[in-house]
Protein backbone atom coordinates (compact mmCIF):
# COMPACT_ATOMS: atom_id res chain seq x y z
CA UNK A 1 0.00 0.00 0.00
CA UNK A 2 1.45 3.18 -0.89
CA UNK A 3 -0.44 6.51 -0.25
CA UNK A 4 -3.61 4.62 0.69
CA UNK A 5 -3.59 2.80 -3.09
CA UNK A 6 -2.79 -0.71 -3.38
CA UNK A 7 0.27 -1.89 -5.87
CA UNK A 8 -0.06 -3.28 -8.86
CA UNK A 9 2.93 -4.81 -11.10
CA UNK A 10 4.00 -5.93 -14.45
CA UNK A 11 6.10 -5.86 -17.18
CA UNK A 12 7.17 -6.95 -20.47
CA UNK A 13 10.26 -8.70 -22.00
CA UNK A 14 12.66 -6.14 -24.47
CA UNK A 15 12.51 -8.90 -26.82
CA UNK A 16 10.95 -9.02 -30.02
CA UNK A 17 8.39 -6.63 -31.40
CA UNK A 18 5.20 -6.23 -29.59
CA UNK A 19 2.34 -7.35 -31.40
CA UNK A 20 -1.65 -6.13 -30.90
CA UNK A 21 -1.98 -8.92 -28.91
CA UNK A 22 0.42 -7.57 -26.11
CA UNK A 23 -1.32 -3.85 -27.07
CA UNK A 24 -4.93 -4.94 -26.75
CA UNK A 25 -4.57 -8.18 -24.63
CA UNK A 26 -2.68 -6.25 -21.33
CA UNK A 27 -0.88 -2.65 -22.57
CA UNK A 28 -4.25 -0.82 -23.72
CA UNK A 29 -6.12 -1.88 -20.22
CA UNK A 30 -3.21 -0.71 -18.17
CA UNK A 31 -3.76 2.74 -18.97
CA UNK A 32 -6.77 3.20 -16.69
CA UNK A 33 -5.49 1.41 -13.75
CA UNK A 34 -3.15 4.18 -12.48
CA UNK A 35 -6.17 5.99 -11.04
CA UNK A 36 -7.08 2.95 -9.08
CA UNK A 37 -3.86 1.93 -8.21
CA UNK A 38 0.48 2.40 -7.53
CA UNK A 39 1.84 1.11 -10.67
CA UNK A 40 4.92 -0.38 -11.39
CA UNK A 41 6.06 -1.45 -15.15
CA UNK A 42 9.08 -2.80 -15.74
CA UNK A 43 10.81 -3.14 -18.57
CA UNK A 44 12.12 -7.07 -18.10
CA UNK A 45 15.61 -6.94 -18.98
CA UNK A 46 17.02 -9.30 -16.92
CA UNK A 47 14.50 -11.68 -18.14
CA UNK A 48 15.11 -11.51 -21.21
CA UNK A 49 18.96 -13.01 -21.28
CA UNK A 50 17.96 -16.55 -20.60
CA UNK A 51 17.55 -16.43 -24.51
CA UNK A 52 21.26 -15.12 -25.74
CA UNK A 53 20.71 -11.44 -27.50
CA UNK A 54 22.76 -9.23 -29.34
CA UNK A 55 23.62 -7.12 -26.70
CA UNK A 56 22.82 -3.72 -28.90
CA UNK A 57 19.70 -5.17 -30.05
CA UNK A 58 18.68 -5.70 -26.83
CA UNK A 59 19.38 -1.94 -25.52
CA UNK A 60 17.56 -0.76 -28.56
CA UNK A 61 14.53 -2.74 -27.59
CA UNK A 62 14.35 -2.02 -24.09
CA UNK A 63 14.26 2.08 -24.66
CA UNK A 64 11.99 1.02 -27.71
CA UNK A 65 9.32 -0.91 -25.05
CA UNK A 66 9.82 1.80 -22.86
CA UNK A 67 8.67 4.68 -24.96
CA UNK A 68 5.93 2.82 -26.15
CA UNK A 69 4.37 1.91 -22.94
CA UNK A 70 4.33 6.57 -22.47
CA UNK A 71 3.28 6.29 -26.09
CA UNK A 72 0.57 3.71 -25.33
CA UNK A 73 -0.79 6.16 -22.61
CA UNK A 74 1.08 5.42 -19.48
CA UNK A 75 1.92 8.58 -17.89
CA UNK A 76 5.28 8.35 -16.22
CA UNK A 77 4.48 10.84 -13.55
CA UNK A 78 2.23 8.73 -12.37
CA UNK A 79 2.73 5.18 -12.89
CA UNK A 80 6.67 4.15 -11.93
CA UNK A 81 8.11 2.63 -15.58
CA UNK A 82 11.84 1.49 -15.54
CA UNK A 83 13.87 -1.19 -16.63
CA UNK A 84 14.66 -3.86 -14.38
CA UNK A 85 18.17 -3.99 -14.73
CA UNK A 86 18.78 -0.58 -13.21
CA UNK A 87 17.14 -2.11 -10.14
CA UNK A 88 19.41 -4.38 -8.43
CA UNK A 89 17.30 -5.32 -5.62
CA UNK A 90 15.51 -7.60 -8.31
CA UNK A 91 18.56 -9.73 -8.44
CA UNK A 92 19.43 -9.41 -4.97
CA UNK A 93 16.02 -10.81 -3.56
CA UNK A 94 15.88 -13.20 -6.30
CA UNK A 95 19.38 -14.96 -5.23
CA UNK A 96 17.58 -14.94 -1.47
CA UNK A 97 14.35 -16.88 -2.64
CA UNK A 98 16.35 -19.45 -4.45
CA UNK A 99 16.90 -20.71 -1.07
CA UNK A 100 13.40 -20.51 0.18
CA UNK A 101 11.91 -22.06 -3.19
CA UNK A 102 12.17 -26.19 -4.18
CA UNK A 103 13.67 -27.79 -6.88
CA UNK A 104 10.24 -29.56 -7.31
CA UNK A 105 8.24 -26.87 -7.84
CA UNK A 106 10.04 -25.51 -10.45
CA UNK A 107 10.46 -28.94 -12.11
CA UNK A 108 6.83 -28.72 -12.35
CA UNK A 109 6.76 -24.75 -14.54
CA UNK A 110 4.83 -25.79 -17.65
CA UNK A 111 7.01 -22.60 -19.10
CA UNK A 112 10.86 -24.12 -18.21
CA UNK A 113 9.54 -27.34 -20.13
CA UNK A 114 8.21 -25.06 -22.98
CA UNK A 115 11.32 -22.91 -23.66
CA UNK A 116 13.19 -25.80 -22.96
CA UNK A 117 11.91 -27.57 -26.24
CA UNK A 118 12.23 -24.46 -28.08
CA UNK A 119 15.89 -23.68 -26.97
CA UNK A 120 17.62 -27.00 -26.47
CA UNK A 121 20.85 -26.13 -27.35
CA UNK A 122 20.81 -23.73 -24.57
CA UNK A 123 18.63 -24.79 -21.10
CA UNK A 124 20.32 -22.42 -18.59
CA UNK A 125 20.03 -21.81 -14.93
CA UNK A 126 18.80 -18.35 -15.53
CA UNK A 127 15.69 -20.57 -17.53
CA UNK A 128 14.91 -22.96 -14.43
CA UNK A 129 14.93 -20.11 -11.94
CA UNK A 130 12.80 -17.72 -13.78
CA UNK A 131 10.21 -18.04 -11.65
CA UNK A 132 11.84 -17.00 -8.77
CA UNK A 133 12.93 -13.67 -10.42
CA UNK A 134 9.25 -13.10 -11.32
CA UNK A 135 8.39 -13.50 -7.58
CA UNK A 136 11.22 -11.01 -6.76
CA UNK A 137 10.11 -8.55 -9.29
CA UNK A 138 6.54 -9.10 -7.57
CA UNK A 139 7.08 -8.96 -4.05
CA UNK A 140 9.74 -6.19 -4.06
CA UNK A 141 7.13 -3.66 -4.29
CA UNK A 142 4.65 -5.40 -1.66
CA UNK A 143 2.44 -5.81 -4.61
CA UNK A 144 -1.17 -6.57 -3.79
CA UNK A 145 -2.21 -7.40 -7.29
CA UNK A 146 -0.56 -8.87 -10.80
CA UNK A 147 -2.70 -8.91 -14.03
CA UNK A 148 -2.17 -12.23 -14.68
CA UNK A 149 -3.56 -14.36 -17.95
CA UNK A 150 -4.13 -17.93 -17.69
CA UNK A 151 -1.19 -18.94 -18.91
CA UNK A 152 0.85 -17.15 -16.19
CA UNK A 153 -0.85 -18.25 -13.19
CA UNK A 154 1.47 -20.78 -12.36
CA UNK A 155 4.31 -18.14 -11.60
CA UNK A 156 1.34 -15.94 -9.81
CA UNK A 157 0.71 -19.24 -7.66
CA UNK A 158 4.20 -19.97 -6.67
CA UNK A 159 5.13 -16.22 -5.87
CA UNK A 160 2.21 -16.84 -3.46
CA UNK A 161 4.14 -20.06 -2.27
CA UNK A 162 7.38 -18.71 -1.95
CA UNK A 163 5.79 -15.56 0.16
CA UNK A 164 3.86 -17.73 2.46
CA UNK A 165 6.85 -20.01 3.03
CA UNK A 166 9.22 -16.96 3.94
CA UNK A 167 6.70 -14.97 6.17
CA UNK A 168 5.92 -18.16 8.14
CA UNK A 169 9.70 -18.24 9.23
CA UNK A 170 10.25 -14.83 9.35
CA UNK A 171 6.68 -12.84 10.19
CA UNK A 172 5.10 -10.31 8.13
CA UNK A 173 7.62 -9.45 5.61
CA UNK A 174 5.66 -9.95 2.21
CA UNK A 175 2.41 -8.85 1.01
CA UNK A 176 0.74 -11.99 -0.62
CA UNK A 177 -0.26 -10.82 -4.18
CA UNK A 178 -3.34 -11.63 -5.58
CA UNK A 179 -4.61 -11.89 -9.44
CA UNK A 180 -6.21 -8.88 -10.42
CA UNK A 181 -9.59 -9.31 -11.70
CA UNK A 182 -10.83 -6.65 -13.64
CA UNK A 183 -11.53 -6.04 -17.38
CA UNK A 184 -10.28 -9.21 -19.45
CA UNK A 185 -8.01 -7.56 -22.37
CA UNK A 186 -8.65 -10.01 -25.02
CA UNK A 187 -6.53 -12.76 -26.18
CA UNK A 188 -5.27 -12.37 -29.65
CA UNK A 189 -4.51 -15.35 -31.93
CA UNK A 190 -1.97 -15.84 -34.39
CA UNK A 191 -3.91 -15.32 -37.73
CA UNK A 192 -2.37 -17.86 -39.92
CA UNK A 193 -3.28 -20.37 -37.04
CA UNK A 194 -6.18 -19.25 -35.13
CA UNK A 195 -5.67 -21.93 -32.15
CA UNK A 196 -2.57 -20.74 -31.08
CA UNK A 197 -1.51 -16.89 -29.20
CA UNK A 198 -0.28 -14.57 -31.48
CA UNK A 199 3.49 -14.25 -30.57
CA UNK A 200 6.07 -11.66 -31.04
CA UNK A 201 8.78 -14.74 -31.95
CA UNK A 202 6.21 -16.41 -34.46
CA UNK A 203 8.43 -17.10 -37.72
CA UNK A 204 5.83 -16.74 -39.90
CA UNK A 205 5.23 -13.03 -40.66
CA UNK A 206 1.99 -12.89 -42.00
CA UNK A 207 1.23 -14.45 -38.50
CA UNK A 208 1.26 -11.13 -36.02
CA UNK A 209 0.50 -7.93 -36.40
CA UNK A 210 2.81 -5.55 -34.69
CA UNK A 211 2.57 -2.12 -33.12
CA UNK A 212 4.49 -0.09 -35.02
CA UNK A 213 3.46 -2.00 -38.85
CA UNK A 214 2.45 0.84 -41.50
CA UNK A 215 -1.38 1.01 -42.94
CA UNK A 216 -0.58 -1.15 -46.03
CA UNK A 217 1.27 -3.82 -44.10
CA UNK A 218 -1.75 -4.58 -41.18
CA UNK A 219 -4.09 -4.15 -44.22
CA UNK A 220 -2.34 -6.97 -46.20
CA UNK A 221 -2.16 -9.14 -43.37
CA UNK A 222 -5.65 -9.52 -42.26
CA UNK A 223 -6.89 -9.55 -46.13
CA UNK A 224 -4.14 -12.86 -45.71
CA UNK A 225 -5.97 -13.95 -42.36
CA UNK A 226 -7.12 -17.68 -41.80
CA UNK A 227 -10.73 -18.11 -41.93
CA UNK A 228 -13.06 -20.98 -42.87
CA UNK A 229 -15.38 -22.46 -45.33
CA UNK A 230 -18.47 -21.32 -44.14
CA UNK A 231 -19.03 -17.91 -45.52
CA UNK A 232 -20.90 -16.82 -42.24
CA UNK A 233 -19.38 -14.65 -39.17
CA UNK A 234 -20.62 -16.10 -36.05
CA UNK A 235 -18.90 -15.79 -32.83
CA UNK A 236 -18.20 -19.99 -32.38
CA UNK A 237 -15.43 -22.27 -31.35
CA UNK A 238 -15.98 -24.02 -34.70
CA UNK A 239 -14.93 -20.84 -36.81
CA UNK A 240 -11.18 -20.02 -34.15
CA UNK A 241 -10.61 -17.50 -37.49
CA UNK A 242 -13.71 -15.54 -37.50
CA UNK A 243 -13.55 -15.86 -33.69
CA UNK A 244 -10.47 -14.36 -33.85
CA UNK A 245 -11.22 -11.20 -35.78
CA UNK A 246 -13.93 -10.57 -34.29
CA UNK A 247 -12.07 -10.53 -30.70
CA UNK A 248 -9.45 -8.10 -32.36
CA UNK A 249 -12.79 -5.72 -34.08
CA UNK A 250 -14.76 -5.66 -30.53
CA UNK A 251 -11.10 -4.82 -28.67
CA UNK A 252 -10.30 -2.11 -30.91
CA UNK A 253 -13.88 -0.87 -31.42
CA UNK A 254 -15.71 -1.79 -27.82
CA UNK A 255 -18.69 -3.75 -29.42
CA UNK A 256 -19.89 -6.68 -28.55
CA UNK A 257 -18.91 -10.12 -30.44
CA UNK A 258 -23.16 -10.26 -30.54
CA UNK A 259 -23.03 -6.70 -32.08
CA UNK A 260 -20.32 -7.49 -34.55
CA UNK A 261 -21.87 -10.34 -35.76
CA UNK A 262 -24.86 -8.39 -36.38
CA UNK A 263 -22.99 -5.31 -37.94
CA UNK A 264 -21.42 -7.77 -40.83
CA UNK A 265 -25.13 -9.96 -40.80
CA UNK A 266 -24.76 -11.46 -45.08
CA UNK A 267 -21.27 -9.74 -45.70
CA UNK A 268 -18.31 -11.86 -47.04
CA UNK A 269 -14.87 -12.52 -45.30
CA UNK A 270 -13.48 -10.27 -47.85
CA UNK A 271 -15.39 -7.19 -46.19
CA UNK A 272 -15.05 -8.22 -42.74
CA UNK A 273 -11.16 -8.91 -42.88
CA UNK A 274 -10.88 -5.05 -44.04
CA UNK A 275 -12.87 -3.64 -41.76
CA UNK A 276 -10.95 -5.63 -39.27
CA UNK A 277 -7.54 -4.26 -40.70
CA UNK A 278 -9.44 -0.14 -41.01
CA UNK A 279 -10.14 -0.74 -36.93
CA UNK A 280 -6.76 -1.98 -36.37
CA UNK A 281 -4.95 0.98 -38.30
CA UNK A 282 -7.08 3.43 -36.72
CA UNK A 283 -6.32 2.47 -32.77
CA UNK A 284 -2.60 2.48 -33.85
CA UNK A 285 -2.05 5.55 -35.75
CA UNK A 286 -2.06 7.84 -32.29
CA UNK A 287 0.15 5.75 -30.69
CA UNK A 288 2.36 5.07 -33.76
CA UNK A 289 2.34 8.90 -33.71
CA UNK A 290 2.86 9.45 -30.57
CA UNK A 291 5.99 6.83 -30.50
CA UNK A 292 7.99 8.84 -33.04
CA UNK A 293 7.57 12.29 -31.25
CA UNK A 294 8.55 11.02 -28.13
CA UNK A 295 11.40 8.92 -29.82
CA UNK A 296 13.34 12.23 -31.04
CA UNK A 297 12.68 13.68 -27.31
CA UNK A 298 16.08 11.66 -26.17
CA UNK A 299 16.56 14.46 -22.92
CA UNK A 300 13.03 13.55 -21.92
CA UNK A 301 12.87 9.92 -22.17
CA UNK A 302 16.12 10.09 -20.18
CA UNK A 303 15.15 11.74 -17.88
CA UNK A 304 11.85 9.11 -17.36
CA UNK A 305 14.31 6.47 -17.19
CA UNK A 306 16.93 8.45 -14.34
CA UNK A 307 13.51 9.44 -12.07
CA UNK A 308 11.80 6.43 -12.59
CA UNK A 309 14.56 4.11 -11.35
CA UNK A 310 15.25 6.45 -8.41
CA UNK A 311 11.87 6.13 -7.51
CA UNK A 312 11.36 1.66 -7.19
CA UNK A 313 14.67 1.64 -5.81
CA UNK A 314 13.57 3.30 -3.12
CA UNK A 315 10.72 0.91 -3.31
CA UNK A 316 12.73 -1.68 -3.53
CA UNK A 317 15.41 -0.95 -1.11
CA UNK A 318 13.03 -0.83 1.59
CA UNK A 319 11.88 -4.04 1.20
CA UNK A 320 15.53 -5.65 0.56
CA UNK A 321 16.73 -4.36 3.70
CA UNK A 322 14.05 -6.02 5.89
CA UNK A 323 14.54 -9.35 4.13
CA UNK A 324 18.11 -9.17 4.56
CA UNK A 325 18.04 -8.13 8.03
CA UNK A 326 15.52 -11.14 8.66
CA UNK A 327 17.60 -13.63 7.24
CA UNK A 328 20.26 -12.79 9.65
CA UNK A 329 22.63 -10.46 6.76
CA UNK A 330 24.59 -8.04 8.63
CA UNK A 331 23.56 -4.31 8.28
CA UNK A 332 25.45 -1.85 5.93
CA UNK A 333 27.63 1.04 7.90
CA UNK A 334 26.44 4.59 6.75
Amino acid sequence: MIDNKKVLFSGMQATGTLTIGNYLGALKNWVALSEEYECFYSVVDLHSITVRQDPAELRKRARALLTLYIAAGLDPKKNCIYYQSHVSGHAELSWILNCFTYMGELNRMTQFKDKSAKHADNINAGLFTYPVLMAADILLYQTDVVPVGIDQMQHLEITRDIAQRFNAIYGDVFTIPEPYIGKVGAKIMSLQDPVKKMSKSDENPNASVYLMDDPDTIMRKFKRAVTDSLATIRYTEEQPGIRNLIDIYSACTGKTPAEVEKEFDGKGYGDFKSAVGEAVVSVLKPVQERFYELEKDKTFIDSIIKENAEKANYFATKTLRKVQKKVGFPEKIR
